[in-house]
């Protein structure tokens, strides 16, 4: 009964690879090297597009801050009419005169701060003013002032503006970074998936040759069977093995088609367009010696792994917030001046003469001071910044212990993969040697077909444990540049962030 399932699996199994073979045939090949899916990958990756608006939004937010040192010019225009009717005194006996006064006030302006934390103010004011409450009937009041005011204490070596215009650049500089890293991260999935694609191609070849040799072997027993020289167990032990290579090859191409959608999925933003494509990677597996040093590892993986730099720039960050929580602890201590020129006469010319001449000079200068009794709020936010900032260098320790962990065991993986290539490609020569011999003591009668099916299964599992070796130890390579930082370089990349 048990094989009798086999059978007709094995069946079902020749059904279900023949339409496979016949939808890849017509499938569009397209050879691709790594460096072409790395490209790729950084054209389209939505992960790389999405994480690029970060330094363009920092970008943004800088210059809006730079706004704050733009000045503000308003004008202002108002006219104003105003009467009283005469009215008797009954206790002077007299009657009061009728009141009626007509101005005009005009009043242009230019306000800002530099980035000292200087305010100023230049202005200049029109009146014009007419009636019978006015002396000659008409007055023209110009002036012509600038107030100015330094802090000297609290805000003088940094304020809100400065301290958010400094904290905006380290927020570009942690963005900037935080592309390079998701960068890093699509190339080295690129690279994890390539050879991943690479090892399930070769391995559907592997098992294509375990069923040509159980196919070859179920044959040869079949004809030994009807000759009477070998029993019908070892056929059925032949059919056995083969329904079960037919199964592994029905795995391994459902593992292929698995693989090649991952890489297509990290290379395209329109992954419809390559439902009709077979990738054809261009590379080999190939062991290439490498010498792995600790020490220099360790030393590149500390100055050149983004995600170290941003919490490196995010300590600067919190050191700007610190400074400026610092100086709001000091009192408001502010330099203040001004000084104008006022004009007074029936005429308008007259009155900007006034003007010219410094004829009623106005200045006046002094300092400003206020403190606030508790001051609580100011060091409270003081203090709370402070334990942050302590907070940030301590997960900023724990980086660092994790990055020269993750090297050492990436260098420890890349030694090991490379040793296991050299003994799988020796486990699969032995398995290739003892299959053949075993095989000839079959044909002389001096061994049995289950041993046989068991060195060929033993042959299946080497080759396939060789091309594994070899793509581990290139994908133990890559996540070792990922780990030093040093991906941009493995791959020959220049990248701009900007």
């Amino acid at each position: 009964m048990c094989f009798k399932k086999i059978i007709f699996a094995a069946a079902l199994g020749v059904f279900a690879i023949a339409p496979f073979q016949a939808q890849t045939q017509t499938n569009q090949i397209r050879p691709l090297t790594l460096e072409e899916a790395i490209q790729l990958a950084l054209q389209n990756n939505l992960d790389v597009q999405i994480e690029r608006f970060g330094p363009q939004i920092a970008q943004f937010n800088i210059s809006g801050v730079y706004g704050a040192y733009d000045p503000t010019f308003g004008v202002r225009a108002i006219k104003s009419y105003r009467s009283s009717e005469g009215r008797f005194d009954p206790v002077s006996g007299l009657q009061a005169t009728a009141n009626e006064t007509d101005r005009e006030f005009y009043d242009v302006g230019l306000a800002g701060a530099l980035p000292t934390g200087l305010t100023y103010d230049f202005g200049g004011i029109m009146d014009r003013s007419s009636g019978n409450t006015v002396q000659g009937g008409v007055q023209y009041a110009p002036t012509a002032s600038v107030d100015l005011a330094q802090p000297l204490l609290r805000n003088f070596w940094i304020d809100a503006t400065r301290q958010a215009i400094w904290v905006n650049r380290k927020t570009l500089e942690i963005s900037e970074l935080a592309v390079q890293t998701r960068i890093m991260e699509v190339v080295n999935r690129v690279e994890q998936a390539y050879y991943d694609l690479i090892f399930a191609i070769e391995n559907v070849r592997v098992q294509e040759k375990a069923l040509e040799l159980a196919d070859r072997l179920l044959s040869e027993n079949k004809r030994r069977v009807e000759v009477g020289a070998l029993a019908p167990l070892d056929e059925k032990q032949a059919e056995a093995q083969a329904a079960a290579s037919r199964a592994e090859l029905l795995s391994a191409r459902r593992e292929l088609q698995a693989q090649e959608n991952l890489l297509k999925g990290l290379m395209t933003v329109s992954y419809s367009d390559w439902q009709k494509v077979d990738i054809q990677p261009l590379e080999k597996l190939i062991a290439i010696p490498q010498k792995f040093n600790l020490l220099e590892s360790w030393q590149k993986g500390m100055a050149l792994r983004p995600d170290l730099l941003q919490a490196r720039v995010d300590i600067e960050r919190r050191d700007i917030i610190l400074r400026y929580e610092h100086n709001q602890l000091f009192p408001q201590l502010d330099l203040v001046g001004s000084y104008g020129r006022n004009g007074l006469d029936r005429h308008f010319g007259g009155s900007l003469e006034d003007i010219r001449n410094e004829t009623s000079p106005a200045y006046s200068y002094g300092v400003v001071f206020s403190i606030p009794l508790s001051n609580r709020g100011p060091r409270s936010r003081y203090r709370a910044t402070k334990a942050e900032k302590e907070q940030t260098l301590l997960v900023l320790k724990r980086l660092e212990q994790g990055i020269l962990m993750e090297i050492e065991n990436a260098v420890d993986l890349a030694r090991t993969n490379f040793e296991r290539v050299d003994a799988t490609k020796q486990a699969r020569l032995y398995a290739e040697a003892a299959l053949e011999a075993e095989q000839k003591k079959l044909e002389n009668g001096k061994s049995t077909s289950f041993v046989v099916l068991q060195l060929q299964r033993d042959l299946t599992t080497a080759r396939s444990e060789e091309i594994r070796a070899l793509a581990d130890y290139n994908k133990a390579l890559a996540q070792l540049a990922f780990f030093e930082g040093t991906v941009f370089e493995r791959n020959n990349l220049t990248i701009n962030v900007k």
